[in-house]
Protein backbone atom coordinates (compact mmCIF):
# COMPACT_ATOMS: atom_id res chain seq x y z
CA UNK A 1 0.00 0.00 0.00
CA UNK A 2 1.34 3.92 -0.75
CA UNK A 3 0.78 6.26 2.07
CA UNK A 4 -3.23 7.49 2.69
CA UNK A 5 -3.86 10.78 1.42
CA UNK A 6 -4.40 13.33 3.21
CA UNK A 7 -5.98 16.61 3.21
CA UNK A 8 -5.24 19.49 5.48
CA UNK A 9 -8.46 22.63 5.39
CA UNK A 10 -7.75 25.21 7.61
CA UNK A 11 -4.33 26.96 7.28
CA UNK A 12 -3.59 28.71 10.34
CA UNK A 13 -1.19 28.58 13.42
CA UNK A 14 -1.85 24.81 14.57
CA UNK A 15 -1.34 23.85 10.53
CA UNK A 16 2.34 24.57 11.51
CA UNK A 17 2.49 21.17 13.80
CA UNK A 18 0.39 19.00 11.97
CA UNK A 19 2.13 19.39 8.74
CA UNK A 20 5.23 19.11 10.36
CA UNK A 21 4.47 15.72 12.22
CA UNK A 22 1.91 14.52 9.15
CA UNK A 23 5.39 15.14 7.12
CA UNK A 24 7.52 13.01 9.41
CA UNK A 25 5.19 9.70 9.12
CA UNK A 26 5.72 7.10 6.51
CA UNK A 27 2.68 5.96 6.96
CA UNK A 28 0.77 8.95 5.29
CA UNK A 29 1.23 11.81 2.90
CA UNK A 30 0.06 15.50 3.07
CA UNK A 31 -1.04 15.97 -0.86
CA UNK A 32 -3.06 19.76 -0.17
CA UNK A 33 -3.81 22.37 2.11
CA UNK A 34 -7.01 24.27 1.28
CA UNK A 35 -8.15 27.47 3.28
CA UNK A 36 -10.49 30.29 2.90
CA UNK A 37 -7.26 32.51 1.65
CA UNK A 38 -6.14 30.57 -0.79
CA UNK A 39 -2.55 32.63 -0.63
CA UNK A 40 -2.51 31.88 2.78
CA UNK A 41 -2.97 27.86 1.77
CA UNK A 42 -0.45 28.37 -0.78
CA UNK A 43 2.37 29.67 1.74
CA UNK A 44 1.67 26.54 4.36
CA UNK A 45 1.77 24.22 0.88
CA UNK A 46 5.52 25.97 -0.01
CA UNK A 47 6.69 25.81 3.29
CA UNK A 48 6.17 22.76 4.15
CA UNK A 49 6.77 20.74 0.84
CA UNK A 50 3.02 19.71 -0.31
CA UNK A 51 2.03 19.78 -3.62
CA UNK A 52 -1.44 20.87 -3.89
CA UNK A 53 -2.68 24.24 -2.64
CA UNK A 54 -6.31 26.66 -3.26
CA UNK A 55 -9.60 26.35 -1.08
CA UNK A 56 -11.33 23.73 0.91
CA UNK A 57 -13.14 22.95 -2.02
CA UNK A 58 -10.22 22.06 -3.79
CA UNK A 59 -9.25 20.02 -1.20
CA UNK A 60 -12.60 18.33 -0.53
CA UNK A 61 -12.71 17.32 -4.86
CA UNK A 62 -8.90 15.64 -4.83
CA UNK A 63 -9.21 12.32 -5.52
CA UNK A 64 -6.02 11.56 -4.13
CA UNK A 65 -7.08 12.52 -0.91
CA UNK A 66 -8.52 10.18 1.47
CA UNK A 67 -8.44 11.36 4.94
CA UNK A 68 -9.33 15.42 5.65
CA UNK A 69 -7.59 17.30 8.31
CA UNK A 70 -10.32 19.59 10.00
CA UNK A 71 -8.09 22.68 11.48
CA UNK A 72 -10.94 25.27 10.96
CA UNK A 73 -12.07 27.29 13.89
CA UNK A 74 -14.25 25.15 16.30
CA UNK A 75 -17.60 27.14 15.06
CA UNK A 76 -16.52 25.70 11.09
CA UNK A 77 -15.86 21.90 12.46
CA UNK A 78 -19.05 20.11 12.04
CA UNK A 79 -19.90 21.96 8.76
CA UNK A 80 -16.35 20.98 7.03
CA UNK A 81 -16.44 17.78 8.69
CA UNK A 82 -20.08 16.96 7.29
CA UNK A 83 -18.48 18.07 3.74
CA UNK A 84 -15.81 15.58 4.13
CA UNK A 85 -17.84 12.77 4.83
CA UNK A 86 -20.38 13.70 1.84
CA UNK A 87 -16.75 13.44 -0.26
CA UNK A 88 -16.54 10.48 0.70
CA UNK A 89 -13.48 10.93 3.11
CA UNK A 90 -12.40 10.29 6.24
CA UNK A 91 -12.33 12.76 8.64
CA UNK A 92 -9.79 13.96 11.52
CA UNK A 93 -10.99 17.50 13.35
CA UNK A 94 -9.37 19.54 16.05
CA UNK A 95 -10.74 19.67 19.04
CA UNK A 96 -13.73 20.41 19.72
CA UNK A 97 -15.78 18.14 17.47
CA UNK A 98 -18.23 20.60 17.21
CA UNK A 99 -20.36 23.39 19.49
CA UNK A 100 -23.38 21.71 19.92
CA UNK A 101 -24.68 18.23 20.63
CA UNK A 102 -27.56 18.00 17.88
CA UNK A 103 -24.63 18.90 14.49
CA UNK A 104 -21.76 16.74 15.97
CA UNK A 105 -24.26 13.51 17.21
CA UNK A 106 -25.46 14.57 13.19
CA UNK A 107 -21.42 14.32 11.60
CA UNK A 108 -21.08 10.66 13.28
CA UNK A 109 -24.33 8.88 12.05
CA UNK A 110 -24.02 10.25 8.73
CA UNK A 111 -19.81 8.74 8.84
CA UNK A 112 -21.59 5.65 9.96
CA UNK A 113 -23.96 5.34 7.27
CA UNK A 114 -21.25 5.87 4.86
CA UNK A 115 -18.72 3.79 6.43
CA UNK A 116 -16.43 6.10 7.13
CA UNK A 117 -14.48 7.12 10.15
CA UNK A 118 -14.42 10.37 12.59
CA UNK A 119 -11.59 11.19 14.96
CA UNK A 120 -11.50 14.26 17.25
CA UNK A 121 -8.26 15.88 19.30
CA UNK A 122 -7.02 16.11 21.56
CA UNK A 123 -4.51 13.11 20.41
CA UNK A 124 -2.31 13.76 23.51
CA UNK A 125 -3.56 10.76 25.13
CA UNK A 126 -2.30 8.55 22.95
CA UNK A 127 1.27 9.83 23.57
CA UNK A 128 3.87 7.81 25.60
CA UNK A 129 3.43 10.19 28.92
CA UNK A 130 -0.33 9.67 29.34
CA UNK A 131 -0.18 5.54 27.81
CA UNK A 132 2.55 5.07 30.51
CA UNK A 133 0.31 5.99 33.15
CA UNK A 134 -2.41 4.50 31.71
CA UNK A 135 -0.57 0.88 31.78
CA UNK A 136 0.39 1.81 35.60
CA UNK A 137 -2.99 2.71 36.29
CA UNK A 138 -4.71 -0.73 34.89
CA UNK A 139 -1.98 -2.95 36.41
CA UNK A 140 -3.35 -1.80 39.63
CA UNK A 141 -0.17 0.10 40.97
CA UNK A 142 -2.38 2.24 42.58
CA UNK A 143 -5.21 -0.27 43.70
CA UNK A 144 -9.22 0.90 42.57
CA UNK A 145 -8.73 4.66 41.47
CA UNK A 146 -11.44 6.55 43.58
CA UNK A 147 -11.01 9.95 42.83
CA UNK A 148 -8.90 12.40 40.19
CA UNK A 149 -7.83 16.25 40.44
CA UNK A 150 -7.21 18.37 37.31
CA UNK A 151 -6.34 22.52 36.88
CA UNK A 152 -5.38 24.72 34.47
CA UNK A 153 -5.32 28.36 35.52
CA UNK A 154 -3.91 31.56 34.76
CA UNK A 155 -4.28 35.18 33.50
CA UNK A 156 -5.63 34.42 30.34
CA UNK A 157 -4.72 34.62 26.78
CA UNK A 158 -4.91 37.76 25.54
CA UNK A 159 -1.33 37.99 27.58
CA UNK A 160 0.00 36.29 24.08
CA UNK A 161 -3.06 36.54 21.32
CA UNK A 162 -3.58 39.21 19.15
CA UNK A 163 -7.30 38.48 18.54
CA UNK A 164 -7.99 36.87 21.84
CA UNK A 165 -12.12 37.62 21.84
CA UNK A 166 -13.19 34.39 20.36
CA UNK A 167 -11.65 32.43 23.09
CA UNK A 168 -13.94 34.50 25.43
CA UNK A 169 -17.19 34.14 23.14
CA UNK A 170 -20.11 31.59 23.53
CA UNK A 171 -18.43 28.09 22.53
CA UNK A 172 -14.91 29.00 23.88
CA UNK A 173 -13.53 30.72 27.30
CA UNK A 174 -11.30 28.18 29.48
CA UNK A 175 -14.14 25.26 29.63
CA UNK A 176 -14.51 24.23 25.79
CA UNK A 177 -10.85 26.07 25.01
CA UNK A 178 -8.95 23.92 27.79
CA UNK A 179 -11.21 21.47 29.13
CA UNK A 180 -11.40 18.88 26.32
CA UNK A 181 -7.94 18.30 27.36
CA UNK A 182 -8.35 17.43 30.71
CA UNK A 183 -12.15 15.60 30.01
CA UNK A 184 -10.64 13.36 27.51
CA UNK A 185 -7.71 12.43 29.41
CA UNK A 186 -10.11 11.82 32.70
CA UNK A 187 -12.78 9.72 30.35
CA UNK A 188 -9.74 7.75 28.63
CA UNK A 189 -8.66 6.41 32.29
CA UNK A 190 -12.07 6.60 34.69
CA UNK A 191 -14.86 5.78 31.88
CA UNK A 192 -17.50 7.73 30.60
CA UNK A 193 -19.15 10.52 32.58
CA UNK A 194 -22.97 9.98 34.48
CA UNK A 195 -23.25 13.44 35.60
CA UNK A 196 -21.57 16.85 36.63
CA UNK A 197 -22.06 20.33 38.58
CA UNK A 198 -20.38 22.94 38.12
CA UNK A 199 -19.59 26.92 38.87
CA UNK A 200 -18.76 29.80 36.59
CA UNK A 201 -17.95 33.14 37.50
CA UNK A 202 -16.78 35.89 34.97
CA UNK A 203 -13.28 37.51 36.44
CA UNK A 204 -14.12 40.81 34.29
CA UNK A 205 -16.99 41.45 31.85
CA UNK A 206 -14.26 42.89 29.51
CA UNK A 207 -11.00 41.99 28.72
CA UNK A 208 -8.10 44.05 27.11
CA UNK A 209 -5.74 42.65 24.46
CA UNK A 210 -1.99 43.20 25.42
CA UNK A 211 -0.28 42.55 22.39
CA UNK A 212 -0.28 43.05 18.51
CA UNK A 213 -1.78 46.02 16.44
CA UNK A 214 -5.02 45.54 18.47
CA UNK A 215 -3.43 46.57 22.00
CA UNK A 216 -5.44 48.54 24.33
CA UNK A 217 -8.93 48.01 22.80
CA UNK A 218 -11.57 45.70 24.81
CA UNK A 219 -13.60 43.00 23.58
CA UNK A 220 -16.86 41.57 26.00
CA UNK A 221 -16.50 38.55 28.12
CA UNK A 222 -19.63 36.21 26.86
CA UNK A 223 -19.07 33.30 29.05
CA UNK A 224 -17.53 32.21 32.24
CA UNK A 225 -13.80 32.61 32.95
CA UNK A 226 -13.39 30.63 35.45
CA UNK A 227 -15.03 26.97 36.06
CA UNK A 228 -14.74 24.43 38.51
CA UNK A 229 -16.38 20.99 37.62
CA UNK A 230 -17.50 18.31 39.29
CA UNK A 231 -17.70 15.13 37.98
CA UNK A 232 -19.32 11.76 38.86
CA UNK A 233 -18.04 9.03 36.00
CA UNK A 234 -20.10 5.44 36.37
CA UNK A 235 -17.97 3.67 37.42
CA UNK A 236 -18.41 5.59 40.81
CA UNK A 237 -15.27 7.70 40.40
CA UNK A 238 -15.27 11.31 41.08
CA UNK A 239 -13.34 14.37 40.04
CA UNK A 240 -12.40 17.51 40.59
CA UNK A 241 -11.62 20.50 37.76
CA UNK A 242 -10.97 24.16 38.02
CA UNK A 243 -10.62 25.98 34.83
CA UNK A 244 -9.35 29.56 34.69
CA UNK A 245 -8.40 32.20 32.99
CA UNK A 246 -8.77 34.71 35.93
CA UNK A 247 -5.33 33.35 38.18
CA UNK A 248 -2.63 35.56 38.68
CA UNK A 249 -1.18 32.08 40.03
CA UNK A 250 -0.02 30.15 36.51
CA UNK A 251 -0.52 26.73 37.25
CA UNK A 252 -1.50 24.27 34.28
CA UNK A 253 -0.95 20.87 33.38
CA UNK A 254 -2.13 19.65 36.84
CA UNK A 255 -3.69 15.61 36.53
CA UNK A 256 -3.80 13.44 39.80
CA UNK A 257 -5.41 10.28 40.06
CA UNK A 258 -6.07 8.74 43.61
CA UNK A 259 -6.30 5.10 44.54
CA UNK A 260 -6.81 3.13 47.31
CA UNK A 261 -2.80 1.99 47.06
CA UNK A 262 -1.52 5.26 45.74
CA UNK A 263 -1.69 8.58 44.35
CA UNK A 264 -0.38 9.14 40.77
CA UNK A 265 0.76 12.01 38.65
CA UNK A 266 0.34 12.26 35.42
CA UNK A 267 1.83 14.22 32.54
CA UNK A 268 0.06 17.93 31.14
CA UNK A 269 -2.83 16.66 29.06
CA UNK A 270 -1.92 19.22 26.53
CA UNK A 271 1.41 17.65 26.13
CA UNK A 272 2.69 14.11 24.33
CA UNK A 273 5.11 13.32 27.32
CA UNK A 274 5.93 14.37 30.78
CA UNK A 275 6.73 13.83 34.74
CA UNK A 276 4.80 10.92 35.67
CA UNK A 277 5.09 10.05 39.85
CA UNK A 278 3.94 7.24 42.18
CA UNK A 279 2.65 8.38 45.79
CA UNK A 280 2.91 5.14 48.08
CA UNK A 281 0.49 5.96 51.43
CA UNK A 282 2.23 6.69 54.92
CA UNK A 283 2.51 3.51 57.01
CA UNK A 284 2.98 6.04 59.82
CA UNK A 285 3.32 9.54 60.36
CA UNK A 286 4.30 11.75 63.69
CA UNK A 287 1.94 13.77 64.84
CA UNK A 288 2.74 17.47 64.47
CA UNK A 289 6.03 16.83 62.70
CA UNK A 290 6.37 16.81 59.03
CA UNK A 291 5.33 14.42 56.38
CA UNK A 292 7.69 13.49 53.98
CA UNK A 293 6.23 12.03 50.92
CA UNK A 294 8.36 9.36 48.92
CA UNK A 295 8.11 9.61 45.52
CA UNK A 296 8.42 6.90 42.48
CA UNK A 297 9.85 8.62 39.68
CA UNK A 298 8.13 6.32 36.69
CA UNK A 299 10.18 5.83 33.49
CA UNK A 300 8.01 7.14 30.37
CA UNK A 301 7.97 4.10 27.64
CA UNK A 302 7.25 4.64 23.88
CA UNK A 303 7.86 6.73 20.95
CA UNK A 304 7.49 10.51 21.47
CA UNK A 305 5.47 12.40 18.51
CA UNK A 306 3.04 15.12 18.46
CA UNK A 307 -0.27 16.55 16.67
CA UNK A 308 -1.11 14.30 13.98
CA UNK A 309 -0.93 11.12 16.10
CA UNK A 310 -4.47 10.40 16.28
CA UNK A 311 -5.02 10.66 12.82
CA UNK A 312 -2.15 8.09 11.93
CA UNK A 313 -3.49 5.89 14.48
CA UNK A 314 -6.81 6.19 12.99
CA UNK A 315 -5.40 5.34 9.22
CA UNK A 316 -3.48 2.53 10.72
CA UNK A 317 -6.79 1.21 12.60
CA UNK A 318 -8.69 1.40 9.33
CA UNK A 319 -6.28 -0.69 7.98
CA UNK A 320 -6.24 -2.73 10.71
CA UNK A 321 -10.38 -3.20 11.13
CA UNK A 322 -9.61 -1.93 14.71
CA UNK A 323 -11.30 0.56 16.96
CA UNK A 324 -9.14 4.01 16.62
CA UNK A 325 -8.01 5.55 19.99
CA UNK A 326 -8.93 9.35 19.59
CA UNK A 327 -12.41 8.29 18.22
CA UNK A 328 -15.45 10.91 17.26
CA UNK A 329 -17.19 9.74 19.82
CA UNK A 330 -15.16 9.72 22.51
CA UNK A 331 -15.57 13.70 21.18
CA UNK A 332 -18.74 13.98 20.98
CA UNK A 333 -18.99 12.58 24.78
CA UNK A 334 -16.23 14.90 25.90
CA UNK A 335 -18.64 17.97 24.28
CA UNK A 336 -21.61 16.53 26.21
CA UNK A 337 -19.68 16.25 29.23
CA UNK A 338 -18.41 19.91 28.80
CA UNK A 339 -22.10 21.55 27.63
CA UNK A 340 -23.55 19.39 30.23
CA UNK A 341 -20.90 21.39 32.96
CA UNK A 342 -21.81 24.50 31.44
CA UNK A 343 -25.37 24.06 31.52
CA UNK A 344 -25.10 23.28 35.31
CA UNK A 345 -23.36 26.25 36.07
CA UNK A 346 -26.06 28.30 34.40
CA UNK A 347 -28.61 26.14 36.09
CA UNK A 348 -26.56 25.68 39.89
CA UNK A 349 -27.85 22.08 39.65
CA UNK A 350 -26.44 18.90 38.83
CA UNK A 351 -26.54 17.87 35.08
CA UNK A 352 -27.62 14.11 34.28
CA UNK A 353 -25.09 13.71 30.44
CA UNK A 354 -26.99 11.73 28.31
CA UNK A 355 -24.43 9.77 25.78
CA UNK A 356 -21.66 7.38 27.07
CA UNK A 357 -18.81 6.06 24.98
CA UNK A 358 -17.03 2.39 24.88
CA UNK A 359 -13.66 1.88 27.17
CA UNK A 360 -10.90 4.12 24.98
CA UNK A 361 -8.20 1.49 23.66
CA UNK A 362 -4.78 1.38 25.17
CA UNK A 363 -1.69 2.38 22.51
CA UNK A 364 0.62 -0.74 22.59
CA UNK A 365 3.98 0.46 24.02
CA UNK A 366 5.88 -0.89 20.52
CA UNK A 367 3.63 1.72 18.34
CA UNK A 368 5.86 3.86 16.67
CA UNK A 369 4.73 6.72 14.33
CA UNK A 370 8.07 6.97 12.40
CA UNK A 371 7.73 3.49 11.26
CA UNK A 372 6.15 2.11 7.96
CA UNK A 373 3.54 -0.15 8.69
CA UNK A 374 0.98 -0.08 5.63
CA UNK A 375 3.58 -1.56 3.00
Amino acid sequence: MSPVGIGIIGAGVISDTYLEHLGSFPDVEVLAVGDLVPERARAQADKHGVPRAGTAEDVLADPDVQVIANLTIPAAHTEVSSRAIASGKHVWTEKPVGLDRESSAALLRAAASAGLRVGSAPDTVLGPGFQTAKRVIARGDIGRPLFAQTSMQWQGPELFHPSPAFLFAQGAGPLLDMGPYYMSALISLLGPVARVGALGLKGQEERSIQVGPQAGTTFPVEVPSTISVLTAFEGGQQAQSLLSFDSPLARHGVVEIHGTEGSLVLPDPNRFEGRIALARPLTSATDGGPIDQEWIEIEQEGVVAGRGTGLLDMVRAIAENRPHVASGELGYHVLDVLLSAEESAASGAFVEVESTVAPVPAVPVDFDPFARTLD
